[in-house]
């Protein structure tokens, strides 16, 4: 195993344990996030991100595999099932991560998963009909940045 390959897996192991402390400590001080909620995120939006769906997460299962990584790139694919907390309904989310490194931390991470299929679970009846739509995303994005931020001013002193 390369060492970006037990970073990752470190990454994983802390999320499935709800260790967000070990999740955070993944990342360099200069690091970006995006996926198709949470767009163009800092180091420390995405490190509050972490944390915030490892205290609120209902439910909450991790699973991962396909871990590859060398010097400056990985990649994983990992399985979150949990409970969405706006509807209460279930939520099983395949997600494709790509990673860049720098001197042994993530400075990009990126997750690709599915919008519709997500939003089909999580938002039920309204996900089905919008969920392929612009505006559907638009909402869901502009949604969670307010969560997240309002978790930053809440919990980690703004």
């Amino acid at each position: 195993m390369t060492t970006n390959e037990q970073l990752i897996t470190d990454f994983y192991s802390g999320f499935k344990n709800k260790n967000y402390k070990l999740m955070q400590s993944c990342y360099s001080d200069k690091a970006v996030f995006d996926d198709p909620v949470f767009v163009n995120l800092n180091a420390k939006q995405v490190r509050a991100m972490w944390e915030m769906f490892c205290v609120n997460g209902k439910e909450m299962e991790i699973e991962f595999s396909n871990i590859k990584a060398n010097e400056t790139n990985g990649t994983a694919i990992w399985k979150a099932t949990y409970i969405f907390s706006t509807t209460g309904k279930k939520v099983i989310n395949e997600i494709t991560a790509s990673f860049v490194f720098e001197k042994g931390k993530i400075v990009k991470h990126t997750d690709s998963f599915n919008f519709y299929d997500w939003a089909k679970q999580a938002l039920g009846l309204t996900g089905f009909l919008l969920g392929w739509t612009p505006f559907l995303k638009n909402k869901v994005q502009k949604i969670g940045m307010k969560a997240l931020n309002d978790y930053i001013k809440s919990n980690l002193n703004g």
